[in-house]
């Protein structure tokens, strides 16, 4: 199995809406709530396509054996200080196999190619999204704060971060 992580040139818009829908079918059909992200996820599909070489450049498609199974993305704009993961997910069919990992230590390799020392992420206090926390502390990264969800105050928003600029320096033995 090849695992490879490729730019959105070769995909036509729609297609980060679709694999949104797609790996958040689950929640939306057992919840209300969850219905109104997906014109979000609209709004960030036609952001990515509208701008291929800001918003665009930071998102990638993972493709196993040739075929989307996932989509990572991240934003740069607070470096050096720190860089956000941004969408990070996997269809469903495709959980469990380390994908999901796989596009988070892309992500971070590019944040510490841009001398990123530090990665943040957040996802919900949702069972939907346990795999995710699972998957982010499998990847070192810590909880540091809890805060009320804007989209559902009576949800909270996990954040987490993991240094990077500490970690490279300590394989090459700098103090």
């Amino acid at each position: 199995m090849t695992i490879e992580h490729t730019t959105i040139a070769n995909e036509t818009p729609g297609a980060i809406a679709r694999l949104s829908r797609e790996s958040h079918a689950d929640p939306v059909k057992a919840d209300d709530r969850w219905e109104s992200e997906q014109a979000k996820w609209d709004g960030y599909d036609g952001e990515v396509f509208g701008s291929p070489q800001t918003v665009g450049a930071c998102v990638f498609m993972t493709q196993l054996d040739g075929h989307v199974v996932g989509l990572g993305s991240w934003d740069p704009r607070q470096g050096p200080e720190y860089g956000i993961v941004g969408h990070n997910f996997v269809l469903p069919e495709f959980r469990g196999m380390g994908s999901g990992c796989r596009q988070c230590d892309e992500i971070l390799q590019r944040f510490e190619s841009l001398d990123i020392r530090r990665a943040k992420v957040s996802t919900v206090d949702h069972p939907f999204f346990v795999p995710a926390q699972r998957m982010y502390a499998a990847c070192g990264f810590g909880e540091v704060g809890r805060v009320p969800w804007d989209r559902d105050p009576g949800l909270a928003r996990i954040e987490y971060e993991k240094e990077l600029l500490a970690a490279r320096k300590q394989k090459r033995g700098v103090s």
